[in-house]
């Protein structure tokens, strides 16, 4: 996976969408423009989407855009850890804008599939630990929890 070089002076990750496709050495098409602003929407409101409800948003702007662009757009930015993608138990997954470079993990809700980011971590010594163990050489790792939110436990 390609790791992004991006790190415009703000570091937000509208910043960091707002310049991944120049990133990527991809021509600013309209299309691309349309999805990195729609992304950058989700971001400020923090919430998770799919790939379809990005389609459907960007065809809102431009009937024309295709699906596979979309998709492709939003792979390029998971490669690019600008986005994460969170594998559900029931076999959904769905996608989140994290855009810091700051190391984090996610708490996910099983029933509204909210995604929320925390930055607590393990201690590197139990990560340690874990790898010898194992006999992993452990490079890297990435933790979410899956639960009920506080709106869905009530």
């Amino acid at each position: 996976m390609k790791r992004s070089t991006i790190a415009p002076e703000n570091g937000s990750a509208e910043g960091r969408i707002a310049v991944a496709f120049e990133d990527l050495s991809q021509r600013s098409t309209r299309p691309r423009k349309i999805i990195a602003e729609k992304l950058k929407g989700i971001a400020r409101n923090g919430r998770s989407f799919t790939a379809d409800d990005l389609w459907r948003e960007v065809r809102k702007e431009s009937a024309g855009i295709g699906r596979a662009t979309v998709f492709r757009s939003i792979e390029q930015l998971v490669g690019m850890e600008l986005i994460a993608r969170i594998d559900f138990p029931d076999g959904k997954h769905r996608y989140f804008v994290c855009g810091d470079s700051n190391h984090h993990h996610h708490l996910a809700c099983t029933r509204c599939h909210r995604i929320v980011k925390f930055e607590y971590c393990l201690p590197p010594e139990v990560i340690s630990a874990i790898g010898k163990q194992e006999h992993f050489a452990i490079e890297a790792h990435s933790l979410t929890l899956f639960g009920l939110c506080e709106a869905c436990k009530k």
